[in-house]
């Protein structure tokens, strides 16, 4: 599975099990927001790249492109300078759009730090 260059940039980690790809973003000083907290943008960019790698995953094919629309991210609670993790859910795949939903949470899976929405082009010509 290939990951936005970005995923390198934030020093992530794809771990697939059985429930699909999971994401983790190490505590570093690439993801440094406010002192003691993550960035924004970081968290941002996890949740994005864990919806792609969704998909990409729910695909299957490898020949389709997809390329991100919008994103609409919820911020629940500030991200500690722990690991982070993100899993996305892919929830509807018509011809042309996909849409996925995706939750970040460290400590435990029961309590994200931010939700994220997408919907994406689905390039199926590869």
């Amino acid at each position: 599975m290939s990951l936005p260059p970005y995923a390198d940039f934030l020093g992530l980690k794809l771990i697939l099990d059985a429930e699909g790809p999971l994401l983790m973003m190490p505590n570093s000083d690439a993801v440094l927001g406010r002192p003691g907290f993550l960035h924004g943008g970081a968290i941002s960019g996890l949740l994005e790249i864990a919806g792609i790698a969704a998909l990409q995953a729910s695909l299957g094919d490898g020949n389709t492109r997809v390329k991100p629309i919008n994103v609409t991210v919820d911020f629940m609670r500030g991200g500690r300078l722990v690991d982070t993790y993100a899993r996305g859910r892919v929830t509807r795949v018509g011809q042309r759009i996909a849409n996925v939903a995706i939750e970040a949470w460290q400590d435990d899976p029961a309590r994200p730090i931010a939700a994220a929405r997408m919907n994406m082009s689905l390039d199926r010509a590869g």
